[in-house]
């Protein structure tokens, strides 16, 4: 039978490690381990994007600090904000939540927060910590599939891995921290010929592509383990709405030896690695390494 790998439950208990440890940390060192989120603008997804991870922040006794700049806002003054939390001392973590408006440059932004603050991992040094093995931020869902795996194959070496899809966000750095789990490592994108061959020979595949259902069932071999990144909302025939990932669960699930669902698979560790990173950057910045999850 094949495992639903429940991402609520898991996202719940590292949730709770994060809010041991930064009760720890308080109690040791008298620090709270403190996130600033920018919200440009007023878009309603953004809005409750930011919203709850402000309140999560609070539920396991960490720092929230809410900011917001209007959709007018320069890219200059934009980075002068992120400039300024990046000196401040009482600011462990900084988050610019994306996308941002035409006229900003998303990189240049990203690229003026404190490297050892960015809790996105978004930063090009972390990037670049990231692909040369060396210590860093991590993006939060890449990370956040890692963990997934783990609790159903334990110790990843050796296996055949597809990571289907390349952005910066996600695709890349998964195929990072796959590699360094000592997984063989293919990756996929549009322009990728036999895709469905390639699928069918992973022990692993994970997909980022935001298109909805695009791997199927038969792509699927069996025993392999299915980690779907993507939450697209299609409309059904009747006029409603529902959210599907870019695997097409159903059939997957036929095959598939585990595999998350959309909703309640991957998301819920997104947010769960972002306060897991504002607790390490905390750590990073006060030379306080027991505390560290990973």
């Amino acid at each position: 039978m094949t495992i639903i790998i429940d991402g609520k439950a898991i996202a719940a208990e590292l949730r709770n490690k994060v809010k041991e440890e930064a009760a720890n940390i308080k109690a040791k060192y008298s620090l709270t381990p403190t996130l600033a989120v920018i919200l440009v603008g007023s878009d309603p997804a953004s809005e409750i994007y930011v919203s709850n991870k402000e309140r999560t922040c609070k539920e396991i006794g960490m720092n929230a600090i809410d900011i917001r700049m209007p959709e007018t806002v320069s890219q200059a003054e934009l980075i002068a904000k992120v400039s300024e939390l990046g000196e401040d001392k009482n600011v462990n973590g900084i988050l610019v939540q994306l996308p941002l408006p035409k006229h900003i440059d998303e990189a240049a932004v990203i690229n003026a927060i404190n490297p050892d603050k960015d809790v996105d991992g978004f930063h090009v040094v972390n990037a670049g910590r990231l692909a040369t093995g060396q210590d860093g931020m991590v993006p939060c869902t890449p990370l956040g599939c890692i963990m997934l795996l783990k609790t159903v194959l334990g110790n990843l070496a050796g296996k055949n891995a597809i990571v289907i899809g390349r952005s910066n966000i996600v695709g890349k750095p998964m195929v990072q921290l796959l590699l360094r789990e000592n997984c063989t490592v293919t990756i996929a994108h549009s322009k990728t010929k036999n895709i469905a061959e390639l699928t069918r020979q992973a022990d692993i595949v994970v997909a980022a592509t935001g298109i909805p259902e695009l791997v199927r069932g038969e792509w699927i071999k069996n025993d392999a383990v299915v980690i779907d990144v993507g939450i697209n909302r299609i409309v059904l025939t009747d006029g409603t709405s529902k959210l599907v990932g870019d695997v097409a669960f159903a059939e997957a699930n036929q095959r598939a030896r585990a595999i998350t669902p959309v909703p309640g698979g991957v998301g819920p560790m997104t947010i769960a690695c972002l306060l897991a990173n504002t607790l390490k950057a905390t750590c990073i910045q006060h030379n306080i390494r027991e505390q560290l999850l990973y």
